[in-house]
């Protein structure tokens, strides 16, 4: 009977220490077949972000840092903003410092002040007393520790996508923002893209009835691209880790739609994914068969959200099979529907507001229910575009950056700053929508258990009411 109590408290311990992801405060137990993140405490010297405007800023210095793909492209549209400058520059390479030079002097625009390259001209950057903003646009793993260090000194942050690669990061963030008072924005340029923002006007207006359900993705083939990530670190984030690595494009629009963590939060995440068949593949072309022994992450990862007001959400990620580029953004709701995907520019119609009721239609009728005319949906696009986006539409288009989007992105947040107004897009989006990084890989660890997500507001997700773009008076 010893022996068999001895076993017993042994197979305990053993079940006791599985079922625990790490000793620090950030981790997770297994309760009743969830998984459970902690939530820490707020500590004394921090005070919430929600809603927080900073000092208005009468002309926003710039400290863009990373000067690749993304970087370059800012370098591109900032000329263009009347509140903004670009003060200084870093990359690991002087010579694409000359290079961004060079745009800024084609441009108009001043060259930029101040010059760093090298693994650390970040910290130089960062603790200069004439930049008010730092602009990221580094390799996923680099933007939490910088962001970091910019905040720290004194400086706001803006990040491209993620944010974050682990909850601890996550948190990292909103600690470090709560405690210094700086915005952290992500930079989700896919909430500026013109049919989001129209249908999320129509959201706020009722258009849609009760929002039920939502989709996004980022489903998007990169063959490609993949040369272009410096040192290979995209394709090596991928064939290393499990899950939707990947998730702000998608799930950043649809949660405005909902009103996350503005009157509703994301409660319970379930992940799963198919096997690397095309990524063995890509890795075996890539590196050599043999070399990567199992690609890590599948070919679809699929993940579906419940919140705590009933909602649902599916976020996809795929990027190494053929497909056409798709953000799969989707609204249901009692009273409507939007899809965007398949591209609008193809004409193809994405909205359905209801009509009169259905009356004798036959059983096998499978399009009774019918989107809008073309004529019909152009017009009620045109009816709910923002009032900003009216004003710098045409500007928008010519500066580009994804059609535009990207500019639009860069306006609102000089435009707050400039005027001391809260921004769109606070640090708890960019924490709760990079979470999924960590949370959908766990959850595929797990053999696909649900994970209870973590609460970056600490409780306070229903103390705004509605996602709102202030505007000044």
């Amino acid at each position: 009977m010893k022996r068999i109590l001895r076993l017993f408290a042994f197979v305990s311990v053993l079940v006791l220490a599985a079922s625990c992801a790490c000793k620090d405060e950030y981790g997770y137990t297994i309760k009743g077949n969830q998984i459970v993140y902690n939530t820490p405490a707020r500590p004394a010297d921090q005070q919430s972000m929600l809603g927080f405007a900073a000092e208005p800023i009468e002309h926003v210095r710039v400290g863009l840092i990373g000067l690749g793909d993304r970087g370059t492209g800012a370098v591109w549209r900032f000329p263009y903003l009347k509140d903004a400058t670009i003060v200084a520059l870093c990359d690991l390479y002087p010579d694409r410092i000359e290079r961004a030079q060079g745009i800024l002097e084609e441009l108009g625009a001043p060259r930029a002040i101040h010059e760093f390259s090298g693994p650390e001209g970040y910290k130089e950057l960062c603790e200069l007393p004439d930049v008010d903003l730092v602009y990221l646009a580094v390799p996923w793993q680099l933007h939490t520790p910088i962001a970091v260090y910019a905040m720290e000194h004194g400086k706001h942050a803006a990040i491209e996508v993620p944010a974050a690669t682990s909850i601890k990061e996550c948190w990292d963030l909103v600690n470090t923002s709560e405690r210094t008072r700086k915005h952290c924005m992500m930079l989700e340029n896919c909430c500026y893209d013109f049919f989001e923002l129209t249908c999320l006007n129509m959201a706020q207006h009722g258009l849609f009835g009760e929002i039920v359900h939502v989709e996004g993705s980022y489903c998007h083939n990169l063959e490609p691209y993949w040369d272009n990530y410096q040192g290979d670190w995209r394709m090596t984030y991928n064939k290393d880790h499990h899950g939707d690595v990947y998730p702000t494009h998608g799930i950043g629009p649809v949660c405005q739609d909902l009103n996350i963590h503005r009157g509703d939060k994301m409660d319970v995440l379930v992940a799963m994914d198919t096997d690397a068949f095309a990524g063995q593949d890509k890795a075996d072309e890539r590196y050599g068969k043999g070399a990567v022994e199992k690609y890590a992450n599948g070919d679809n990862t699929s993940t579906l959200i419940r919140t705590r007001k009933g909602k649902t959400i599916l976020v996809e990620h795929s990027v190494v099979t053929p497909q056409p580029y798709s953000r799969m953004y989707q609204v249901q709701g009692t009273k409507g529907y939007a899809n965007k995907y398949p591209n609008e520019e193809f004409n193809v119609p994405g909205l359905a507001l209801g009509g009169a009721a259905l009356k004798d239609v036959a059983y096998d009728a499978l399009d009774a229910e019918q989107y809008m005319t073309l004529k019909e949906q152009e017009a009620i696009m045109a009816a709910y575009k923002y009032p900003f986006v009216t004003e710098i539409e045409d500007l928008a288009r010519k500066v580009g950056g994804h059609g535009g989007m990207d500019f639009i992105m860069d306006y609102r947040l000089i435009y707050c700053l400039h005027n001391g107004l809260p921004l769109d897009q606070d640090v708890y989006d960019a924490a709760e929508w990079s979470s999924l990084v960590e949370l959908t890989e766990v959850s595929i660890n797990h053999g696909s258990m649900p994970v209870v997500m973590p609460d970056f507001t600490r409780g306070e997700w229903d103390k705004v009411d509605g996602l709102t773009f202030a505007m000044a008076k």
